[in-house]
């Protein structure tokens, strides 16, 4: 049984392949690339090395086969991925602009991934499981998903697993209030909490980044504050530990954000089920996080420890302590 398991929406996404280009009109588009929050974790963690299991639904369809296919490739155990017939796989469609923001068309409540419910989650295959991320999309994205993760996690924290949480949040499709509801179950049980700082204070009300995540230590063991380039920021209840950003910049360019964050939160958690030091976690989160943004297509930068390593020895990195 894998040691790491995540769940949720898995999706194909379609980008253009100029940057200020609208999608409301004709131009060329590239993909499709395989994507959904919880499902770019994932891969990120398999190829990391951990044990890795996943949990979702695709559609009876070519998109479905690129993303199972990509799983299967970097080691990710899939049986308990399944195919709904009647429902297409789901997929974005994706612009970008000059100022680094993006725009997305997506169509995913009604495609496959939207029917995830609990009776897809087996109790016997959670046997195993040391950890289960959940993301704020995959719990947004409909009741029946929400449902799914909530039995999964009640399972997995019975038998003494960790529970992760990337907020993930979109108020705008939900609403502030709806989103705190459904996250409030996650952050009472949850060991680690992945938020942006953003979305550190929609949780909590509080304006200030670095005082809404220790407002969340008060059910957590630990807070990561994902700073994008300036790093991370970690919180427990003992101590504060700011992490500066690895300078993948020295040898790549940075070319797509999509999948960062979720990239950042497998280097940190597979770190974490291992053992090591929070500042080594913090630390390989950065690093994989900033590999991501080197690729077009939400999982194409994601790193092999072996990449990571070639890199350090390219441009001579050591971490200070």
């Amino acid at each position: 049984m894998p040691e790491i398991v995540s769940m949720g929406e898995m999706l194909v996404e379609i980008m253009r392949k100029e940057v200020d280009v609208p999608l409301d009109r004709p131009a060329e588009f590239m993909g499709p690339y395989p994507s959904g929050a919880p499902a770019i974790y994932i891969d990120a963690a398999a190829r990391l090395g951990a044990s890795t299991g996943f949990i979702g639904i695709l559609g009876p369809d070519e998109f479905g086969d690129v993303v199972e296919r990509r799983l299967k490739e970097d080691g990710v155990e899939v049986s308990q991925v399944k195919r709904r017939e009647g429902h297409t796989t789901g997929c974005a469609f994706v612009a970008y602009r000059s100022d680094g923001s993006r725009k997305f068309i997506f169509h995913l409540r009604h495609s496959a991934a939207g029917t995830l419910s609990p009776e897809d989650v087996s109790e016997e295959y959670l046997k195993g499981t040391k950890l289960l991320h959940l993301m704020g999309s995959a719990l947004s994205v409909s009741d029946s998903s929400r449902d799914a993760c909530y039995k999964a996690m009640e399972i997995v924290k019975s038998q003494g697993g960790l529970i992760s949480l990337d907020p993930n949040l979109r108020p705008e499709l939900l609403g502030l209030e709806k989103v705190r509801e459904i996250c409030a179950p996650v952050l009472k049980v949850g060991d680690i909490v992945l938020p942006s700082g953003e979305e550190a204070s929609m949780l909590t009300g509080v304006g200030d980044a670095d005082e809404a995540c220790r407002n969340l230590l008060k059910n957590s063991k630990v807070v990561v504050l994902k700073m994008g380039s300036e790093g991370c920021k970690v919180f427990t209840e003992d101590e504060e530990i700011y992490v500066p950003p690895f300078p993948i910049e020295r040898v790549m360019s940075r070319v797509d954000p999509t999948g960062a964050g979720d990239c950042f939160d497998a280097g940190f958690t597979t770190s974490y089920v291992k053992g090591d030091r929070l500042i080594d976690c913090a630390r390989l989160g950065n690093t994989v996080g900033a590999f991501a943004i080197t690729k077009l297509g939400p999982m194409e930068g994601a790193p092999f420890l072996e990449d990571i390593r070639k890199v350090e020895r390219q441009i001579g990195w050591e971490w200070e302590e």
